[in-house]
């Protein structure tokens, strides 16, 4: 299985890491729109082995295109950075494939939106993310740690705090503190 090793880190805007991807030669992926589902069984077996299975909607923002892909994510590895076994497969039609989820027993946990924009330099991929009540975050994803973390330095974000958490738990959290029982985040 693919193993997914990246750095994430919050920053407030992103004009200084487009400055600095810049300057180093990266390239400009696109942008998109993304709507993630979380699916769970009844009892959250996913959760308490800490995986996670999400159906993901990622609507291109120039072209409107849209592609549809189902996640399985294994629990977190040991280490400085965010480490964790992760297969993916596209699907056709989002809704076909929620159905087949809820037919198998997995229901709908939690949905949020968030906007990406994407870039590459080297083996590295990094995103620009924001998201409704979390803010704007950087992730950088590469072969290694040593190659993520040369990376993090070389974009000026060597000063910021790694977050190993996952969105999905930043967002449950933040919902649970204020007593909020959406199950939906949108902008």
């Amino acid at each position: 299985m693919p193993i997914e090793i990246e750095a994430k880190m919050k920053v407030e805007r992103f004009d200084e890491v487009r400055r600095r991807l810049g300057e180093s030669g990266a390239r400009r992926v696109g942008e998109v729109l993304e709507t993630n589902r979380f699916f769970d069984t009844p009892d959250r077996k996913l959760l308490a082995a800490d995986k996670g299975l999400r159906l993901r909607t990622a609507r291109d923002v120039e072209g409107g295109r849209e592609r549809h892909i189902i996640t399985v994510k294994g629990p977190q590895r040991q280490g400085e950075l965010k480490s964790r076994e992760e297969t993916e497969v596209d699907v056709a039609d989002a809704q076909d494939a929620r159905r087949v989820l809820q037919a198998l027993g997995y229901e709908p946990t939690l949905s949020f939106e968030k906007r990406r924009e994407s870039w590459e330099l080297g083996r590295c991929k990094i995103e620009l993310d924001e998201l409704p009540l979390l803010g704007r975050f950087v992730e950088i994803e590469g072969p290694d740690e040593p190659t993520v973390m040369r990376l993090r330095e070389k974009l000026g974000l060597a000063d910021r705090p790694l977050i190993k958490t996952p969105y999905i738990k930043m967002l449950a959290d933040y919902l649970k503190e204020r007593s909020d029982s959406r199950r939906e985040i949108t902008f």
